[in-house]
């Protein structure tokens, strides 16, 4: 391999984690981007991140099947639970139990194949903040069970998991984002899209996403059905 830094990055074909493999690029990391087939609603997103990882540079993209919709508990992995609408307080509808722990249990595991010691991940904090697992001290956590469960860890090669998204808000990372020159056309943040990738313009995620562009003064290619 090449001697050049190595990153696994989580990537789910939406604003957030498509902004960050460009910032990621940009650090001069060798990107190795990693999604999940786990039960969601759609695979529009699944389309997003292949073309994401193409047009960013990715020297690897890796789809892993899981079955989240296998325990349910979600309206993004149980067909019974409708997508809410309408801005909610506390944790979710939509938050999936353990999602982002088993996702960076995955990168971890990937990231020790290939001698990579900085797994990113787009969590944010501000505009996420009924998640759970989207906290700073959850990252933090993580990050030292990392380094006490694998063999990298114990012998000093420790890993950083990396959340440089986490203070800024959906108008800064748009900002960010087409300043790397990401397409944002090529993006799915839609929890429920249509299989052409049409936002439903009506969903929490459809609702940030508007925002940002707006507040950020960009014009906004999402689209809609």
């Amino acid at each position: 391999m090449s001697d050049q830094k190595r990153a696994v990055i989580l990537l789910s074909g939406g604003l957030d984690s498509a902004t960050l493999v460009a910032m990621v690029r940009a650090e001069g990391y060798r990107c190795y981007t990693l999604s999940f087939d786990y039960g969601q609603r759609h695979r529009a997103e699944l389309d997003a991140a292949a073309r994401v990882a193409r047009d960013l540079g990715a020297v690897e993209h890796k789809v892993i099947g899981l079955n989240l919709n296998g325990i349910g508990g979600s309206a993004l992995t149980d067909s019974s639970i409708g997508v809410p609408e309408a801005p909610s307080e506390g944790i979710p509808l939509t938050y999936v139990p353990a999602r982002n722990t088993v996702f960076l249990s995955l990168a971890l595991g990937w990231a020790e194949v290939l001698n990579a010691r900085d797994i990113f991940i787009g969590v944010n904090a501000l505009d996420y903040n009924g998640y759970p697992d989207c906290r700073p001290e959850y990252i933090e956590s993580f990050e030292r069970m990392a380094n006490l469960a694998t063999k990298a860890g114990v012998e000093g090669q420790g890993f950083r998991i990396r959340a440089p998204l986490q203070n800024l808000s959906k108008a800064d990372i748009v900002k960010a984002g087409v300043g790397l020159g990401v397409d944002y056309a090529q993006t799915v943040s839609c929890y429920q899209a249509d299989d052409s990738g049409r936002a439903c313009g009506k969903c929490d995620a459809c609702r940030l996403r508007a925002e940002g562009f707006k507040n950020a003064d960009i014009a906004d290619p999402t689209r809609y059905f």
